[in-house]
C-alpha cells in the first residue's frame, strides 16, 4: 500500500450505513422470529478476585435470521423455476446444512465505487409515500440532477427516506421501493450490487404482471443477473451531506452455505 493511498484513507470521512440491531427491529414476515440476544455469562459469574485479580468476563448468545437487520443476499437466496444463478439447479445443492454452491461465503469483499440516488431528496420530500414505486425514468432523472452516472462495477444505493422509521415496524414494512423498470435500468448499467433503505429494494406486495412474481428484483437480479441485494440501509447522513459518489466497502461474513449475511457497509469520502 503506497503512502499516498494510506494518507487518502486516513483522511477519508466514514459513513456507517448499517442500522442498529435490537429485539423489535423491523423484520420481514418471512424471516421471523428475526433477532434475539441475551447476556449468557455475566461479570459477577466469573469474578474470582482471589484467583485472577480483578478480571472478569461476560459473553452473550445471539440468535438471528440471516435476513434480519442490514444484510446482503447471497445468490443462492432466490431461484427461478428451481434454478439459481449460472444455471445451477436447486436440486443437489440444497442440503440441511445449507447450499453447496453460491452460498454467502462466495461473495467477495465488496470494494467498489458507490453511487447514491437520493430520490426522496430529489423530489423535495423527507420520505416518499408508502409503497411508492420508483421508476427507471425517475432514477435516470435523479442521477442527472445530482450530476452522477451509474457505471459498470458500481454499487447503486437508493434512498426512499424510510430509514427514519426503523423503530416502527408497521410503517417501515410499507416503505417505498424500486419498480421493475428501475430494477431493469440498474441491471443494464452493469452494477455488481444494489441497496436501499427499505426491507427489500422492491416494493412489497407488487406482483409483476408478466412473470406473476412478487419482489421482481429478487427473481431477476439474484438468479438471472448475479447482482447482490443489500437491504435495510441507513442513508440519511450521506444524503444530508449530498455525498452522491464514494468508495463503498462491505464485507459479508463467511457463513458456509448460508443464503445471506449481516453486513456493516461503509461509505468512504
Amino acid at each position: 500500500m503506497t503512502a499516498d493511498l494510506i494518507a487518502r484513507l486516513a483522511g477519508a470521512r466514514v459513513y456507517d450505513l448499517e442500522q442498529p440491531r435490537f429485539a423489535g427491529m423491523p423484520i420481514h414476515p418471512s424471516h421471523r422470529p428475526g433477532y434475539f440476544y441475551a447476556l449468557h455469562r455475566r461479570h459477577a459469574d466469573t469474578h474470582r478476585p482471589a484467583e485472577e485479580g480483578s478480571r472478569s468476563g461476560a459473553s452473550g448468545t445471539l440468535t438471528m435470521m440471516e435476513h434480519s437487520g442490514t444484510h446482503i443476499d447471497a445468490l443462492c437466496h432466490q431461484a427461478c423455476d428451481l434454478t439459481m444463478y449460472g444455471g445451477v439447479p436447486v436440486a443437489g445443492t440444497e442440503t440441511p446444512a445449507g447450499f453447496t454452491a453460491l452460498g454467502v461465503e462466495t461473495i467477495p469483499p465488496l470494494l467498489t465505487r458507490g453511487v447514491l440516488l437520493d430520490v426522496a431528496g430529489w423530489k423535495g420530500v423527507s420520505r416518499l409515500p408508502p409503497l411508492y414505486e420508483i421508476s427507471a425514468d425517475e432514477l435516470r432523472a435523479c442521477a442527472a440532477a445530482q450530476g452522477v452516472e451509474v457505471r459498470p462495477g458500481d454499487t447503486l444505493l437508493v434512498r426512499t427516506g424510510f430509514a427514519t422509521l426503523w423503530g416502527d415496524e408497521a410503517a417501515y414494512l410499507d416503505a417505498a421501493g424500486v419498480a421493475k423498470s428501475g430494477t431493469l435500468w440498474a441491471a443494464d448499467r452493469g452494477v455488481v450490487a444494489v441497496g436501499a433503505d427499505n426491507m427489500a429494494w422492491d416494493v412489497p406486495g407488487v406482483r409483476d404482471p408478466e412473470t406473476g412474481a412478487t419482489l421482481f428484483a429478487h427473481v431477476y437480479l439474484l438468479p438471472q443477473r448475479g447482482v447482490y441485494i443489500v437491504e435495510n440501509l441507513t442513508l440519511e447522513a450521506l444524503a444530508a451531506d449530498r455525498r452522491y459518489e464514494f468508495a463503498f466497502v462491505a464485507v459479508p461474513l463467511k457463513f458456509t452455505g448460508a443464503t445471506g449475511s449481516p453486513l456493516r457497509p461503509l461509505a468512504l469520502v
